[in-house]
């Protein structure tokens, strides 16, 4: 399932969401023209790496990205989700609540396999504490869904159909990796796993800004 759309509408411009996704492309970009052996060695330097930790790459990986792929996945799901969530919590809140899950999926990576020699990098983490921050403050808001399942159809689901399924998939996936090797890459599942769930908590955990609701003048 992809989400396409919240139905939710945003009354204020989502600058903080705008800016990240600017910045994160910028870097991809950079990574992408450098020559192999120096892309490799930036990765080394600014991504997480469990066995070797340096605190400033649980900030500096939340930007990198290993493909057009992963970077295109990421940034849709941010802009999805995290203009309602900043529009609700205001741009300076939403963006240290932006770091703060990413720091907190970082380090729930690193204490699932804390011997890992493999760099983590992505925006994963915290844009998974952005969702959870939606499934907390909008649980029933219709998400436009592309839907796979024998035929491809469009569906409007409930966020919290949509965000509990992908939080289930990501248990799984957390649940079969523990037995994987210590050198092996992939899914870094429990940066998933602990983003959202920090998401989720703080969100809970926040008083609530003034709601914003559109107005007419007359």
């Amino acid at each position: 399932m992809i989400p396409l759309k919240s139905i939710r509408p945003v009354y204020s411009t989502p600058v903080v969401t705008a800016a990240l996704i600017a910045i994160n492309i910028a870097v991809f970009v950079y990574q992408f023209v450098l020559p192999v052996r120096a892309a490799n060695a930036f990765v080394l330097q600014y991504g997480v790496i469990p066995d070797q930790l340096r605190y400033s790459t649980l900030i500096t990986s939340m930007f990198l990205h290993g493909g057009i792929g992963h970077i295109l996945g990421n940034m849709w799901f941010l802009w999805v989700f995290g203009r309602n969530v900043e529009d609700a919590m205001g741009s300076a809140r939403y963006l240290l609540y932006y770091l703060v899950c990413g720091l907190a999926a970082s380090l729930g990576q690193v204490l699932a396999n804390p011997y890992s020699t493999v760099p983590m990098i992505g925006a994963s983490g915290a844009i998974s504490g952005v969702m959870g921050g939606y499934l907390i403050r909008f649980p029933r808001t219709p998400i436009v869904t592309l839907v796979f399942f024998i035929f491809v159809s469009f569906v409007e689901l409930p966020a919290a159909v949509l965000l509990v399924y992908w939080l289930v998939v990501q248990l799984a996936g957390g649940i079969g990796s523990v037995a994987d090797e210590a050198t092996r890459g992939g899914v870094a599942w429990f940066a998933h796993i602990g983003g959202f769930a920090a998401g989720a908590l703080i969100t809970k955990l926040l008083p609530r800004a003034r709601e914003r609701y559109p107005i007419q003048e007359w």
